[in-house]
């Protein structure tokens, strides 16, 4: 499972297995911390979707 998710993250880098592993680790620790930043922006969104109330101006009925 290791070697498809190291993959799936790019080219194999580094000049041998363990190295590619640590920059597999470190490109893992990069998309994590990409999708709790984007899960809290979008959370912050929804929870604040239509928070507050548009304030409309009263309709004047003035003949043109």
């Amino acid at each position: 499972m290791w070697r498809i998710w190291a993959k799936a993250l790019g080219q194999k880098d580094g000049r041998d297995d363990r190295e590619a592993d640590i920059v597999a680790g470190i490109r893992t620790l990069i998309f994590i911390s990409y999708l709790v930043t984007n899960l809290f922006i979008i959370s912050g969104v929804i929870r604040h979707w239509n928070d507050v109330p548009t304030k409309r101006l009263p309709v004047l009925n003035k003949p043109i």
